[in-house]
C-alpha cells in the first residue's frame, strides 16, 4: 500500500546541544551542525511529497539561556538566513517567518524579510520558519488585532469563529500541521503550535536533531500512516 504523506509536518530540532556533548563538542558546534542539517531535511521533505514544513528555531523562552549561547545562536542565525536566500532561489522554496521579530537585532530582522520578500513568488517547497516565536505571544498578538478591528467596527464580536480567528495568527496562509515531529526524547509541546496541532499526529523519537536523517522522516511518515485518524468519531476518507 502506497503512503499518505503528510501535507504539513511540524518539527521541533531538540538535542543539538545534548548531541554536541556526548561528541565532546560545545553546544554552538551542535547547533551549527543541525542547521546544516536542516537544509538536507528541507529537501528531503520536498521530494518525499511535503508541501509544508515548520520548524521552531528559536523560543520566546530561549532568551532564558546563557548569553553566550544565545549570542551564538544569532550569529548562526545571521549566516543561516543569508545562505537560505541562495538555497530557497535554487530550491524554488517559498519561506515565511513565524513569531515576533521585533526583538531580534535590527540587522537580522532586515535578513529576514529580505529572505520572505526574495521567495515569495517560488512554487516548490513552503517551509515556515518559528523564531523568536511562542504559542502563547502568537494568541495574544492575535487577540489584540483582533480587539482592536472589533474597536474600529471592522469585526463585531458575534462574527468571531474559529475560521476568522485562525485568520489572525502567524500561520495564516498555511494549513494546520497534520504531523509534529520532535527529536531527542522529549514529549512536550514546548508552547509550539497550540492553536494549530489541535488534531494533529505527534511522533517522538529519541534521535537528536543533527542526527535525524531521511530514514527517520520515512520512520515518522510510516507511523503516521499507521494511524487511525478520526474526527466526531467517523474515520477520515
Amino acid at each position: 500500500m502506497d503512503l499518505v504523506i503528510p501535507q504539513h509536518v511540524a518539527i521541533i530540532l531538540d538535542g543539538n546541544g545534548r548531541w554536541a556533548k556526548s561528541k565532546g563538542m560545545p553546544r554552538s558546534y551542535g547547533h551549527s551542525r543541525g542547521a546544516k542539517n536542516l537544509e538536507v531535511i528541507c529537501e528531503d521533505a520536498y521530494n518525499m511529497g511535503i508541501k509544508y514544513l515548520t520548524v521552531y528555531l528559536f523560543s520566546t523562552e530561549n532568551w532564558k539561556r546563557s548569553q553566550e549561547e544565545v549570542s551564538a545562536l544569532m550569529q548562526l542565525f545571521r549566516r543561516y538566513t543569508k545562505t537560505s536566500i541562495k538555497t530557497a532561489k535554487k530550491n524554488n522554496m517559498k519561506v515565511r517567518v513565524l513569531g515576533d521579530p521585533s526583538a531580534l537585532d535590527d540587522d537580522l530582522q532586515k535578513n529576514l524579510a529580505e529572505l520572505v520578500e526574495s521567495s515569495k513568488d517560488h512554487t516548490g517547497l513552503n517551509f515556515q520558519i518559528a523564531i523568536n516565536y511562542g504559542s502563547r505571544n502568537e494568541i495574544v498578538r492575535a487577540i489584540r488585532h483582533l480587539a482592536g478591528d472589533c474597536v474600529e467596527g471592522r469585526v463585531a464580536p458575534e462574527e468571531i469563529t474559529e475560521e476568522m480567528f485562525s485568520g489572525y495568527l502567524d500561520t495564516r496562509e498555511v494549513p494546520d500541521p497534520d504531523l509534529l515531529i520532535r527529536t531527542s526524547g522529549e514529549q512536550r509541546l514546548s508552547n509550539y503550535l497550540m492553536w494549530q496541532l489541535a488534531y494533529s499526529e505527534f511522533y517522538f523519537t529519541e534521535v537528536p536533531w543533527p542526527a535525524f536523517t531521511k530514514d527517520d522522516l520515512w520512520k515518522a511518515i510510516e507511523k503516521y500512516n499507521g494511524r487511525e485518524r478520526r474526527f466526531g468519531g467517523r474515520l477520515e476518507e
